[in-house]
């Protein structure tokens, strides 16, 4: 294993035709991190991370990856990282160990040696099922825990998971990211891509995507804190919403946020002042009570927020 940042990634660029898909993003992982990458559809996240996997070759910028970097075509990269893609990559009309197998083949790794591992990241998974069991029949979360699997058959350093729990259920979600938290504690380094807000917060850092650029970078609370600087409330009218109340709000000195959350809002200020003086409005009735801001809020300021 190399000395250093497990990536190290400058002024990254890459363009299909007249679209720029990620622009000069430049950030470092240090290793054994959970890293994580956060933003809408289309922000550019599964490109970046499919560059740092050795699959698609950057139009300008440089990076790292392991210590390796893009000369040999990014091939010496590929040996020291998996890569779960956001699609299932596992095989629903073959058995477990068929697909095992068949990894284990691309990768070209003695059968022996695969077999080993295979055991290792078995016990990992707790996975307890016959290799004869066809992939089809399997739930959506062990699904992806043996997709997990086929992608660390090689052992590498950097793991990239490109969105691994998108639908799947809540239970399964918890239990995947305890997966996660072990093979960190093994010494491996995880990229990951979410678009669940809950799961963002286990990662030790964020970088937060918008069009192609990268727009926010640091831990959750750092993100929470760089965004919302001021206090925060939730607005509860207990009932039907005071249009004329937000209309005057919205105006208010020293606002920075006001966005809905199921049939309540959100309002963060500048400073207690600010919010104090917008709160003398508040219709009889309603209530307002101080909160810690969330990702969910962070991202609707960074990211929906600039869009409107």
């Amino acid at each position: 294993m190399n000395a250093g940042p497990a990536l190290e990634v400058k002024g990254l660029s890459i363009k299909f035709g007249g679209f720029t898909a990620v622009d000069d993003v430049s950030f470092s992982v240090n290793r054994g991190e959970i890293f994580g990458f956060l933003g809408a559809n289309g922000a550019g996240k599964t490109t970046t991370i499919r560059m740092l996997a050795g699959l698609l070759a950057p139009a300008s910028g440089s990076a790292r990856v392991g210590g390796l970097g893009f000369e040999d075509g990014g091939q010496g990269i590929k040996k020291i990282v998996g890569y779960m893609s956001q699609k299932f990559t596992l095989y629903n009309d073959m058995t477990v160990g068929e697909n095992l197998d068949f990894a284990a083949g691309l990768r070209k790794l003695d059968p022996a040696y695969a077999a080993k591992r295979r055991k290792e990241l078995f016990k990992l998974i707790a996975f307890n099922k016959p290799l004869s069991s066809m992939v089809a029949s399997l739930p959506g979360g062990i699904k992806q825990e043996l997709a997990l699997a086929a992608a660390m058959l090689h052992d590498p350093e950097i793991v990239f998971l490109d969105e691994p729990t998108s639908g799947v259920a809540p239970a399964s979600r918890a239990r995947f990211w305890e997966l996660i938290r072990k093979i960190t504690g093994l010494g491996k380094t995880v990229i990951v891509t979410t678009h669940y807000m809950d799961e963002a917060e286990n990662c030790g850092r964020i970088a937060l995507m918008r069009t192609g650029r990268l727009i926010a970078l640091g831990s959750p609370e750092e993100l929470k804190k760089s965004a919302f600087p001021g206090p925060m409330t939730e607005l509860d009218f207990k009932g039907a919403v005071d249009e004329a109340f937000l209309k005057e709000i919205k105006g208010a000195p020293g606002l920075l946020e006001l966005s809905p959350h199921g049939m309540r809002w959100h309002a963060a200020f500048k400073d207690k002042g600010s919010m104090e003086a917008a709160l003398t409005a508040l219709p009889a009735g309603a209530a307002a009570e101080p909160i810690k801001p969330s990702l969910e809020d962070v991202f609707i300021r960074l990211v929906e927020g600039r869009e409107r």
